[in-house]
């Protein structure tokens, strides 16, 4: 039985979870060195809403970040996690665009890239993962992991066979709201060992309560990772703690192999960190509890937050119990999405909606007008005439892959961002977040004229004040 690998997720998944991904850069660098020595199988620290956070909160270049950590981290694999066609953003990019960031992720230190799609469509998994492939680095397929009447074991391992078929080079389990069970887990895990060759990852989160038990069961099963986060931005709503794991595996056939006393030594680093977001507030103790909502209702802790946000603005927050109530019915119309970025926020916005009007889709945004009509993807099973109609009329459903209607991007992209262009990796950070890079390339050009003594009005740089 070979070693359990563990994936360290703290400089990622871990901070995005607990505390809205405000880790700097400069709180990673000191101790980069010291995790590159522990023996990961590789440390997730790029991707998800570590770039547009970045940009939005930390006046952060995210490549450079990447690069620097990269030249801390020699040892160890570099990991990023990339929503498909969707890259880092909220909806479909043209294949050029893909293609170039895939290419600079990797060029600028990026080894793993873990690529999934909110409905599991692998049609929106195809152009990055052959570009990570013919760029050499490792691509693993992601499975949205979620549970409905038709979300079987089959469903599932069938999806596997199709990500192996594209190539991956290892899959994964993504569990983002805590809902695999330990029983089902080993289930799943033997299931999936059985049918594909290569590597089966696994991640969870501690939302629900389930997920070191649901890790020490898919590790019986033949796990081959597993994703976890140093203890003190460990349990809530991110991983499992790296070390009670490393230390129930100890002496067991699936042992780590790593150290715990190096591990404790890092721990040790990230304590007054983790109690300066404790003091300004950035770090709420709901986040470290349990959600027992999570198993009841499906939802994912982040989904669940958001929906308190938006029945707050409304003045309507006694109507939360109805909303919760409402999204299991949305998502059965909606075809069974996974509650992931983007679907979570689509279903979720139409169960408010649907709950405010006291009529079912007497309001339908945009977003959900778009997901009928295929443009996020297939669901999981096709939606029923009746909602279609309701939602669409009689408009047309597509029903091939979203991207093949979206004609190239960069070059005009390139133009309408050219004034502040520093780096080729400009032009993509452009790309997603338009206005918030803008707004960071504005602070960036500001910060070498203050460098160069001259002070500037920000909103005339061509005329230093």
């Amino acid at each position: 039985m070979p070693r359990v690998k563990v994936t360290e997720t703290i400089f990622r998944d871990a901070h995005q979870s607990l505390i809205a991904t405000r880790m700097s850069t400069d709180e990673m660098l000191p101790i980069a060195e010291k995790i590159d020595k522990v023996g990961f199988h590789s440390v997730e620290m790029w991707g998800g809403a570590t770039f547009d956070a970045s940009l939005r909160f930390l006046d952060e270049d995210p490549w450079e970040r990447l690069r620097k950590i990269k030249d801390k981290m020699k040892n160890t694999s570099l990991q990023m996690l990339l929503r498909g066609q969707n890259i880092l953003g909220y909806k479909h990019y043209a294949d050029d665009v893909v293609e170039e960031f895939v290419k600079r992720a990797i060029y600028n230190g990026i080894d793993i890239v873990r690529i999934f799609d909110a409905l599991n469509d692998v049609r929106n998994l195809q152009k990055a993962m052959k570009v990570t492939i013919g760029e050499g680095a490792h691509a693993q397929a992601a499975i949205s992991y979620t549970i409905s009447p038709v979300h079987t074991t089959e469903t599932y391992v069938k999806l596997a066979r199709e990500m192996e078929d594209m190539g991956a080079d290892s899959i994964c389990i993504k569990d983002m709201s805590g809902l695999l069970t330990p029983y089902y887990a080993y289930e799943l895990v033997k299931a999936l060992k059985e049918t594909v060759k290569v590597p089966i990852q696994l991640h969870s989160h501690c939302t629900s309560g389930l997920a070191p038990m649901t890790y020490l069961k898919a590790v019986e099963a033949g796990v081959d990772i597993v994703d976890t986060a140093l203890s003190p931005f460990g349990s809530g709503t991110a991983q499992p703690p790296t070390e009670p794991l490393v230390a129930t595996l100890k002496d067991t056939p699936y042992d780590t192999e790593l150290d715990l006393n190096r591990l404790n030594e890092i721990a040790e680093y990230f304590k007054p960190i983790k109690e300066k977001y404790i003091a300004s507030g950035t770090l709420s103790p709901k986040v470290l509890s349990v959600d027992i909502n999570t198993l009841i209702y499906q939802v994912p802790g982040g989904m669940l937050s958001n929906l308190v946000s938006q029945l707050t603005m409304q003045n309507a927050l006694d109507k939360y119990d109805e909303v919760l109530k409402e999204i299991p019915n949305v998502r059965k119309d909606l075809g069974y999405p996974p509650l992931v970025t983007p679907t979570s926020q689509i279903v979720g916005t139409q169960a408010v909606m649907n709950v405010l009007t006291g009529e079912r889709y007497k309001m339908i945004p945009v977003e959900v007008k778009n997901y009928v009509k295929g443009l996020y993807g297939r669901p999981t099973v096709p939606i029923s005439r009746e909602i279609k109609e309701k939602i669409i009329g009689d408009e047309e459903i597509i029903d091939h892959r979203p991207a093949d209607d979206i004609p190239p991007q960069l070059e005009s992209l390139r133009n309408e961002m050219k004034e502040y262009l520093e780096q080729e990796e400009d032009v993509l950070t452009y790309a997603l977040f338009p206005q918030v890079a803008l707004k960071y390339f504005e602070y960036r050009q500001a910060q070498k004229y203050k460098i160069d003594g001259t002070m500037v009005n920000h909103q005339d740089k061509t005329h230093p004040v």
